[in-house]
């Protein structure tokens, strides 16, 4: 019997290791991760890695058709979770999209009201780069609990629906949006995926949406534009 050690797939050790059909181009995010990021993780690290298969699952989860083509997840086992609700299968989040796998309805988005493509096109108009980075790593394989960061400038206005159908307009103020949250992963012994629970507070991005700080709120009739300062100051 072989002691050799296993090598390690390049979904962990390559933050771009998607391969089907057209590439997705994460160059501009890439470019501000590493001009604005807080952390430098030595290649090859845990926390390393473990921030290159995150990095990875986002992208097949958003560009991968086929969840049989999902590489970094086991799945007859993976689950996902958000803030103790019940967990959602691969083919859920295929089905709704990401933002709408994680972004529970409230006053300002709805994913009752956003489909998979136009979810990404609300957010990614408004910043049109989200890097994402692991702050810290608690424990290691098989169950894995880090705390991660999540930021981006805001470009361009934001356009959505809230969860009772109305529009939602906020205006541009060209600051960072900046959240966290912690997630606890149960990974395979080939570092696949198998269970995700992630514990963040949906609506600090909302917050840091506000240029003014000044409670107003004007909510219209139905499908209409609702102008939304939200009552609270951007924390940045």
């Amino acid at each position: 019997m072989s002691d050799k050690i296993p090598a390690l797939p390049d979904y962990v050790l390559d933050p771009n290791a998607w391969r089907h059909k057209r590439v997705p181009d994460y160059a501009r995010t890439r470019a501000d991760y590493e001009r604005t990021k807080k952390m430098t993780h030595e290649p090859g690290s845990l926390i390393s890695l473990v921030e290159n298969l995150v990095k990875n699952w986002e992208i097949e989860a958003s560009y991968k058709l086929d969840y049989k083509d999902w590489r970094t997840v086991d799945h007859d086992k993976y689950t996902f979770a958000v803030n103790g609700e019940p967990a959602t299968s691969g083919e859920h989040m295929l089905k709704v999209g990401t933002y709408n796998a994680i972004i529970a309805p409230n006053a300002y988005y709805s994913r009752e009201h956003s489909d998979f493509a136009s979810s990404h096109v609300t957010f990614k108009s408004m910043m049109p780069t989200f890097a994402w980075e692991v702050l810290e790593v608690y424990s290691g394989p098989p169950q894995v609990a880090f705390r991660w960061r999540h930021w981006g400038e805001m470009k361009n206005d934001y356009e959505g629906y809230n969860e009772r159908g109305d529009r939602v307009t906020i205006k541009a103020h060209g600051k960072v949006l900046d959240i966290e949250g912690v997630t606890v992963a149960v990974v395979n012994d080939k570092l696949q995926l198998q269970k995700v629970e992630t514990w963040f507070d949906p609506l600090e991005m909302f917050r840091q949406m506000n240029p003014l700080g000044d409670g107003s709120e004007t909510t219209l009739s139905g499908n209409s534009v609702v102008q939304c300062p939200l009552g609270f100051k951007p924390k940045l």
